[in-house]
């Protein structure tokens, strides 16, 4: 069959029966350049390999998503679709692909990542080389049940938080402390407290302070090759100001007299921190405890076992639901997008409202550190908040 393009070349398309049906399906592509709607039948003959390189560099995502992504691509796409026409793939056989890659071992997370990374390549490609993306949503089987049973994070409670500083403090100084506990009453990211640069740390006379998230250098980046690089926080939304509790700025601002650092939270060498050494070093050991290591330098107990960076944040959260706070100021203080549109548009978080919620996260630090025991490290890093 030969037909003529939007452009005005000819092109030839095998494969049918009879020139009456090829005749029809003249007809059809007629209509559907009409209407706008009309695919050129060989562009869905491009191949997965051929089209993944530049479908690639069109997207404008963070280094590391990036990074991801091209693994992805390379490691597990490509070797299995790379001679695949675009108009081929179909949902039956990348499903079963799917429980190929589960079956060799390959973490749930990475699995859906993969397919996460395929599905978008062919919905970008909708419109130009394909009709629709054909990969659908499962509506059945075992991994759809799985998933609903998914563990909450676990999180903790002021008291545990400050339990697991002190232990920090311990094992690794008394700065990892002081960004445990920046973390727990900000509610902010990883990436955003060690982002954070002492020109968008502001510390008043009375006690009062913010911090600002920066739209374009407002978090830390970790690319999975090169040096570590500031860039945009996680969401447009995640650029923000984030008010800080009294006892906070007192504790940030003896905290910043202890180095001369341009980032306010820095290794005891002075470098940048990385999550992973952070973690593995500090953060663990101190929510996790350290018995099964045979004489420790430092013995830890174990604070709140599977508690991560990340579920302080979460803890952040939970406490502001305990405490009244209305979940448009809780949306703000943690960079979230709010479902209802219309309240995100037009509601603001009144100076009473972020006055209660200071106030709120004062007495739990407060309460807290008045109900752990005293011990040395009491005077080793809380005495910078007065609470020595």
């Amino acid at each position: 069959m030969r037909f003529r393009r939007e452009d005005g070349s000819v092109a030839s398309l095998p494969g049918f029966a009879s020139e009456a049906d090829a005749n029809d399906h003249i007809d059809e592509m007629t209509v559907s350049q009409r209407k706008g709607t009309w695919i050129d039948p060989l562009a869905g003959q491009t191949t997965v390999a051929e089209y993944a390189p530049n479908w690639l560099a069109s997207l404008d995502i963070d280094q590391r998503t990036e990074e991801n992504y091209r693994g992805f691509i390379n490691k597990h796409i490509v070797p299995k679709w790379g001679a695949t026409a675009l108009d081929a793939v179909t949902n039956l056989a990348v499903r079963g692909w799917e429980k190929t890659l589960r079956s060799a071992k390959l973490a749930k997370t990475t699995v859906d990542s993969i397919i996460k990374c395929f599905s978008l390549m062919l919905s970008d490609a909708v419109g130009e080389f394909i009709g629709a993306n054909p990969i659908q949503p499962r509506r059945r089987g075992r991994r759809r049940r799985a998933h609903k049973r998914t563990p909450r994070k676990v999180w903790a409670e002021p008291g545990e938080v400050l339990g697991v500083a002190d232990q920090v403090a311990l094992k690794y100084g008394p700065g990892g402390a002081v960004l445990v506990v920046a973390a727990a009453w900000t509610g902010a990211r990883w990436g955003e407290l060690v982002g954070l640069q002492r020109h968008n740390l502001h510390l008043f006379d009375d006690d009062t302070g913010f911090m600002v998230v920066d739209p374009d250098v407002g978090a830390l980046h970790e690319p999975n090759k090169g040096g570590l690089y500031l860039g945009p926080p996680k969401t447009e939304e995640s650029a923000r100001e984030i008010t800080l509790p009294p006892f906070l700025v007192v504790m940030l601002r003896a905290h910043l007299l202890t180095h001369t650092h341009p980032h306010v939270f820095v290794t005891q060498q002075k470098e940048l921190h990385r999550r992973s050494n952070f973690s593995r070093r500090a953060f663990r050991p101190a929510a996790d405890g350290n018995a099964r290591i045979q004489n420790p330098l430092i013995r830890l107990q174990p604070i709140k076992p599977g508690l991560t960076f990340h579920g302080l944040r979460h803890s952040h959260k939970t406490w502001m639901i305990d405490d009244g706070i209305a979940e448009i100021a809780q949306s703000l203080r943690l960079g979230h997008i709010l479902g209802d549109k219309v309240r995100e548009t037009y509601s603001h978080v009144a100076a009473a409202m972020e006055a209660r919620l200071l106030a709120a996260l004062q007495t739990r630090w407060e309460k807290a550190v008045a109900d752990r025991p005293v011990h040395a490290t009491r005077t080793r890093w809380r005495e910078l908040a007065g609470a020595a």
